[in-house]
């Protein structure tokens, strides 16, 4: 049975090699995702405490910073060789040309002392006192800076100022490599750039032969509680957790949608497997009627199977490192931090070879079984392939349960703001779509075929009449199709629901010319005042908040306030001045506040100037409760909260200056502070929705090779049928249908199978998108289901025309046997 075993591979090799791509398409994508990762991961753990090779102790800060006195007594601990304080933040610096080096660039505190150095210095050196700067080699090499001149440096402290530069290092693959400039300051500098009041935490280098563990005991007693001391291996292992963690999540990113392609190459091989012998009917009969019992066809069958998926996994192996070559170019051209080669581990090959040589098997073990329900008669009958068998009751009872259930779930997802709702809901209507497919997608093929039997006539009847001819098999063909365009769908669904509402917020919420907003922190201490006092502008608002007792305090400016309210209960929102504040409806009534009433807001007298209301959805798990917010001019609310900064500032000129004259007098002030962008409304909406575009271009690519190999599913199904009915299309052609004609009744087979799964796969991601729609509109936020009906209508375009072009090797093989010899054939 063995020798048959491979003699029918090599006989049906041909048959096999489509549903081989599949294993192959599907096999790559995991091992090109593990090779990746496993060389990131490799090239993580190789730099994982790179800055903290001679720190002995660090004593972290807990709710507070660490000021720099504590430094100094932790300096003055007995056996303590060497004490800096450190800090990472974020900060700008300005380029050769006077704009800001774009990337999020790293700020950090470099040691002064020797003893507790441990950056890689490639040229110059570290700096050593206040003035002095290093920056990492790549931007010193864009920017064309040279060592001993003068860098500009500015951050949250305030305006860029020029520092010596002294040095480069390098930082790639580390903690502080995250795809833009890296700079690092002496630790005053840094505190002063940042506008921090103190480090993050205090590295310490002991001297020789000190007892590690008593001189931690003694650092413990003079930071005080509220701090955490940890020795050198704790602070290594939390280094190299920090340094892989980002790395696993991404690489369980990759591995969800290579898990997606998986399943529908699973999908594949089972209807390639259960296509291929129903073909092979007739002989397996005579396996039977010459001795062979089904336990011995069944594991030929199996055997069959896990020899192609061998086979296919070792080239799903080899083109997985191509793969991974190019997913690793592609982020380094996109500036991601990148680190580490590419590692191609035992492990990760003997996964996948067992992978796809246990997916192939497991698709295939229900034809095969099914295979072996042959009569040893039917071996005497004429019929190379026996009747297609329908679908049980119980299989379309059940399909009709579960897509109703799925259908219920999603519906409900949105009243009750379940997430898990959606998953469930997106499952049990795709396994409902599975088992109830033998009876909806014929049903749609009839439907779609409508009307190119009207315009096309016969070849357009014939073309139907072959699609549902097998209710299981092109039920299997479409079904491939509904996982990849599903998801595609869903994520362009939500993708355009989120944009629009990102832009309806903005619209509502935003009514000024320009926006000055943070790059990655929060606005410079003193550029909101710079900005006021320009006699050019005439509004500019720091939009702030803080919560004391409960109570959301917000900065407002009087012109700007009524924009955010959507009702005024009592009194006049234009009474907004120094010393007089808006309450909003919720506080007001849990309170008892009314207009005139004097309430005391954290510590400082307040007369309620109106009740107002703001009927926004509120976010689930907001720092305070619902309505509980009170609307503070801004000149009071920086008194309150002198320290507190923002993200975002409105500003909008003053009467009877154009926006021309206003934006140059931004451009100037801003030119000093690279760590602030300069936007219009529309830049605004561009920056908050163009995340939203990059994930779904990403989460589409990804899941394209999923569509790939269900379009590789449909190519096969028709080849093997064009096998299948060999003599059939010959009788067609003997009786006048054309070359041409017969081209036509393929191509129009493949599409309207391939239009079937298609639409079955935007219904499904329409239907989750839009329970997924009511989860956000419910836990917080202004979105409601939008279709972009153009995106929609493209994925279908994309989808038929490369079920067209699926057609054509079938098509080809239909044609290349003459008419007499096809009509001899088997």
């Amino acid at each position: 049975m063995f020798r048959l075993t491979v003699r029918q591979l090599r006989a049906d090799g041909l048959r096999l090699l489509l549903s081989s791509l599949a294993i192959v398409l599907g096999v790559a994508f995991v091992a090109g995702t593990l090779i990746l990762t496993d060389g990131m991961r490799a090239g993580a753990y190789a730099r994982a405490g790179a800055f903290d090779r001679h720190t002995d102790l660090a004593a972290y800060a807990g709710t507070k910073p660490l000021p720099p006195s504590l430094v100094e007594r932790v300096r003055a601990v007995d056996g303590v060789a060497a004490a800096d304080g450190e800090l990472t933040g974020t900060a700008g610096v300005v380029g050769a040309d006077g704009r800001p080096v774009l990337g999020y660039a790293v700020l950090a505190a470099v040691p002064t002392d020797p003893a507790l150095q441990s950056y890689d210095v490639v040229a110059g050196r570290l700096p050593r006192q206040p003035g002095e700067l290093v920056l990492d080699e790549a931007t010193v090499a864009d920017q064309g800076f040279r060592l001993g001149a003068p860098v500009r440096v500015g951050g949250s402290g305030g305006p860029a100022r020029p520092y010596t530069l002294v040095g480069t290092v390098d930082v790639a693959g580390t903690s502080r490599d995250v795809g833009g400039p890296f700079i690092g300051l002496v630790g005053a500098d840094a505190l002063a750039v940042g506008g921090e009041a103190g480090y993050g935490r205090i590295m310490v280098a002991a001297r020789p032969g000190v007892d590690r563990a008593a001189l931690a005991d003694r650092v413990r007693a003079v930071v005080g509680p509220g701090v955490t001391v940890k020795d050198r291996q704790a602070i290594l292992d939390e280094a190299v957790e920090d340094a892989v963690r980002d790395r696993r999540q991404f690489g369980l990113f990759l591995l969800t949608f290579a898990a997606v392609a998986v399943v529908v190459a699973g999908f594949v091989i089972a209807n390639t497997f259960a296509i291929v012998l129903a073909q092979r009917t007739r002989r397996t009969a005579l396996l039977r009627l010459v001795g062979a019992t089904r336990g011995q066809v069944f594991r030929a069958a199996l055997a069959e199977a896990a020899l192609t998926g061998l086979v296919a996994s070792v080239v799903g192996v080899l083109a997985g490192v191509g793969l991974a070559a190019g997913l690793g170019a592609l982020l380094s051209t996109l500036d991601a931090p990148v680190a580490g080669t590419l590692a191609v581990t035992a492990r990760t090959v003997l996964l996948c070879l067992g992978l796809g040589t246990l997916l192939t098997v497991v698709s295939a073990a229900v034809p095969a079984w099914q295979g072996t329900r042959v009569a040893p008669v039917t071996a005497l009958t004429d019929a190379a392939v026996q009747p297609a068998r329908r679908a049980g009751r119980v299989r379309l009872a059940a399909g009709a349960l579960l897509l109703a259930g799925g259908v219920a779930a999603l519906v409900g997802a949105g009243g009750t703001g379940q997430v898990p709702l959606v998953a469930a809901g997106g499952v049990l209507a795709f396994l409902g779509i599975v088992l109830f497919g033998p009876v909806l997608v014929p049903a749609l093929v009839r439907l779609l075929g409508v009307p190119g039997r009207r315009l096309l006539g016969v070849p357009a009847g014939l073309a139907v009449a072959n699609a549902v001819r097998n209710p299981r098999r092109v039920a299997a063909t479409a079904t491939a199709m509904v996982i990849g365009i599903g998801l595609v769908s869903a994520f362009v669904v939500g993708a355009a629901s989120a944009k629009d509402g990102i832009e309806r917020a903005v619209d509502q919420r935003i009514g000024v010319d320009f926006l000055v907003a943070g790059i990655g922190g929060e606005l410079p201490a003193p550029l909101a005042g710079e900005l006021a006092a320009r006699p050019e502008l005439g509004v500019v608002h720091e939009q702030r908040s803080h919560v004391v007792d409960g109570v959301e305090l917000r900065a407002a400016h009087p012109a700007l306030v009524r924009r955010t309210l959507t009702a005024v209960d009592s009194g006049d929102p234009a009474d907004l001045a120094p010393g007089a504040v808006l309450v909003h409806r919720e506080l007001a009534a849990a309170k008892g506040w009314a207009v005139g009433s004097t309430v005391t807001l954290a510590g400082r007298p307040f007369r309620v100037a109106a009740v107002v209301a703001d009927d926004g959805a509120a976010l689930a798990g907001g720092r305070v409760p619902r309505g509980h917010v009170v609307d503070v001019i801004d000149a009071d609310f920086a008194r309150l909260f002198p320290t507190e900064r923002g993200y975002l500032a409105e500003v909008e000129p003053a009467d009877g200056v154009p926006p021309a004259t206003a934006r140059a007098v931004l451009e100037s002030a801003l030119a000093n502070y690279p760590t602030v962008n300069l936007l219009d409304q529309a830049a605004y909406k561009r920056m908050l929705t163009g995340t939203v575009d990059m994930v779904l271009a990403f989460v589409t690519a990804l899941l394209g090779l999923a569509v790939v190999i269900s379009l590789v599913g449909v190519a096969n199904t028709l080849s093997l049928s064009v096998v299948e009915r060999t003599r059939e299309n010959a009788v067609l052609r003997a009786v006048g249908l054309s070359r041409a004609g017969m081209r036509g009744v393929l191509a129009l087979e493949a599409v309207l199978t391939a239009l079937v799964g298609t639409l079955l796969g935007v219904a499904l991601g329409i239907g989750v998108a839009a329970g997924a729609m009511g989860v956000v509109a419910r836990v917080g936020g202004d979105f409601a289901l939008v279709l972009p009906w153009g995106r929609l209508g493209l994925v279908i375009a994309v989808a038929a025309l490369a079920a067209l072009a699926a057609s054509v090797l079938p098509a080809r093989r239909a044609l290349s046997r003459p008419v007499v010899a096809a009509l001899g054939g088997e």
